[in-house]
Order: structure tokens, then C-alpha cells, then sequence
């Protein structure tokens, strides 16, 4: 009976060791728990939604959304009103005999690929990330990017009053040219075909296609990390594709005869120049390690940094924002490095009572 007694013993003794070292093994081996305690503490890191700070970024900006409603004014205002009528004499014919064509890209197609499409891919990010502040600012940044372009590419307009490369059949439809004695053409055409036909420095439409696609191309190179130099190639053909797609808008224009090539480059130009001046208003260079968040974000990181911990200084709270990526890096290495341990003090633990039942054997 005692003999049994103590083979019983021994018997759950070693079965307990046993189990407590498959545990740790299986400790080891809990990579899914790793990760998702770095995901978790990303997540808690920047959580701010539209219900929980919408509202007071929204007051916070309020100036700002008043001057793009007067900016919108001014370009409607702009795109009303008659533009200069250069003279136009028989010699310079020549190069304003080209047929009048349909636009490829209609004016109301604009809008829709260069605001719309920027902002839906701009709730999708929100939708992942749950940052009202990237959400807000990037919307903002492109309105303006837009909206500046429009007012700066009406006004160049209305004050050159450059003719179309298809003018003559504005002027003349039916084909039959007048002049005066000064031999200045006298149109008979459709007022509104003449008022468009003086309209041709900058494009328009390559203005609004470099300014919204633009910025949305430096929104994505900031979000993926185009340049992490880790020479990931395909990042930089998502960051062209707008760019690309803007391009080929800005070739119909001269396609259709609506424009003569200079438009269409200093237009490009000139919407590309204010997206980056309008991007950069919000968010850092693409080229910055930070340049996947707006300024506001690192901010708003900071301050909730400094009231949970009132006694720390500020700038140790930007110093652990900018390496809280390194932070979650070491705290994988060291939850690996305990079960490691855990693991091999165990298995000693078991061999040396193994080898202890082995003696008193």
C-alpha cells in the first residue's frame, strides 16, 4: 500500500512538470498573441473618430471652411463673367483653323475624378485607422488644393483671353470670315462659343486634374510609405497612377483641339505647385518617417501623452510617439526571449527531477 502511495506520487509529480513545460512551449509558440498585443497598443495610440473629436476640430477650422465657401464664390463669379477678347487678325488664322470636337472628358466629369474619388479613398483610410484628425485635413488640404487652382486658373484666363485652336469655326460657323479694316476678325458665332473660344491659357481642366490627383498622389505616397527605402517598386506605381490619370486627361485637351499644348503644361504645372503647397499646409513630406499622419495627429498624440502623465516632460512624449514603433518591436523580442528562457528552465527543471527519481531509484 505505502508503495503505491509513493508511485502515485511520483507519477503526478512528473506528469505536473511535464505539463508545465508543454505550457511554455506552447507560450513559445503564441505568435498571433505577440502581435496583436503590438496591434492593440497601435490602436489605443490614435483612436479619434468623428463622434468623439469631430465636432471640436470642426469649430477648431471653422475660418477655414468660410474661406473655401468665398473661394467657391469668387470662382464661380470668375468662370461667369466675360473674359478679355484679344484681337485676332487674319494672319493669325493659321493656327485657329482646327474643328470643333466634343470634349472627351465632359466639365462635370472633372469634379467627380479629382474631388470625389480623392475623398472616397480618404474615408477608406478612415475607415481603418479611425482618425478624424486625417480624415479632416485631408479633405480640407484637397478643397483648398482645388479650389485655389480654380480661382487662379479662371482669373489667368479672363486676363489673357488666349483663343482656341479651333476659334476660326467659333467665329465663323459657317465658314465665311469677315474682318474689319484693321483686319480684326468679325465673328458672327454663338455668344457663349465665343465666350469659351477666348479661354484657352491655362487648361482648366488640367489645373483641376493636376491639383485633386496631385494631392491625392502625395496622400498615398505618405499612407504607404512610398519612400521607406526599402525599394518596394510597386509602391511607386500606385503613387503615379493619379498622376498618370491626370496626364492623360491634360492630352485630351489638346486632342480635342480645345487647347494648345502650353495650356495644358502650365495648367499641369500650376495645380501640381498648389496641391504641394496644400498638402504640406497639413501634413509632413512624404519623404519624413512621419509623413504617413497630418500634424495635427502627432499633436493630438502629444497632448493625450501629457494629461495621462502630467509629471513627464512633452518633449519625452514626442520622443516616445516617434519610436513607438521600435518600442513594439522590443517588446516582441523580449515576450519571445522570456518564453525562451521559461521554456529552457523548465526542461532543466524536468530533467534534473527525472534524473532525482532516477537516483532514489
Amino acid at each position: 500500500m505505502e508503495s503505491a502511495r509513493v508511485f502515485l506520487e511520483k507519477y503526478l509529480k512528473s506528469s505536473f512538470i511535464k505539463v508545465m513545460a508543454w505550457r511554455n512551449l506552447g507560450s513559445l509558440f503564441n505568435f498571433r498573441g505577440i502581435f496583436q498585443q503590438g496591434r492593440t497598443s497601435e490602436v489605443e495610440l490614435g483612436r479619434y473618430t468623428i463622434k468623439s473629436h469631430g465636432a471640436a476640430l470642426a469649430k477648431k477650422h471653422m475660418h477655414d471652411w468660410l474661406i473655401l465657401v468665398l473661394l467657391g464664390v469668387i470662382d464661380l463669379i470668375l468662370f461667369i463673367i466675360h473674359p478679355f477678347y484679344r484681337f485676332v487678325g487674319k494672319d493669325m488664322m493659321e493656327d485657329l483653323r482646327y474643328p470643333m470636337k466634343e470634349n472627351t472628358v465632359p466639365l462635370w466629369a472633372v469634379p467627380m475624378y479629382s474631388v470625389l474619388l480623392p475623398i472616397a479613398i480618404f474615408l477608406f483610410f478612415y475607415m481603418r485607422r479611425k482618425d478624424v484628425y486625417d480624415l479632416h485635413h485631408s479633405i480640407l488640404g484637397l478643397l483648398f488644393a482645388v479650389l485655389i487652382t480654380g480661382v487662379i486658373t479662371d482669373a489667368i484666363k479672363n486676363a489673357v483671353g488666349r483663343p482656341r485652336p479651333d476659334f476660326f469655326w467659333r467665329c465663323f460657323p459657317d465658314g465665311k470670315d469677315v474682318y474689319d479694316r484693321f483686319g480684326g476678325v468679325m465673328c458672327h458665332g454663338k455668344g457663349s462659343d465665343l465666350k469659351e473660344g477666348h479661354k484657352s491659357f491655362p487648361s482648366g481642366h488640367a489645373s483641376w486634374s493636376f491639383a485633386g490627383l496631385g494631392f491625392l498622389s502625395l496622400y498615398l505616397c505618405g499612407k504607404i510609405k512610398a519612400f521607406d527605402r526599402k525599394g518596394h517598386v510597386a509602391k511607386l506605381c500606385i503613387v503615379l497612377l493619379p498622376l498618370l490619370a491626370a496626364s492623360l486627361v491634360g492630352i485630351s485637351r489638346v486632342d480635342d483641339y480645345w487647347h494648345h499644348w502650353q495650356d495644358v503644361f502650365a495648367g499641369g504645372l500650376l495645380g501640381l505647385v498648389v496641391a504641394s503647397f496644400c498638402y504640406r499646409q497639413f501634413f509632413p513630406s512624404p519623404y519624413h518617417d512621419q509623413g504617413w499622419g497630418p500634424y495635427a495627429y502627432f499633436s493630438a498624440l502629444e497632448e493625450t501623452r501629457s494629461h495621462s502623465n502630467p509629471g513627464v516632460n512633452p518633449m519625452n512624449n514626442a520622443l516616445s510617439v516617434q519610436v513607438i514603433g521600435a518600442q513594439n518591436v522590443n517588446e516582441q523580442h523580449i515576450q519571445i526571449g522570456d518564453a525562451l528562457a521559461a521554456f529552457s528552465h523548465n526542461r532543466y527543471t524536468s530533467i534534473s527531477a527525472h534524473e532525482m527519481e532516477s537516483g532514489e531509484k
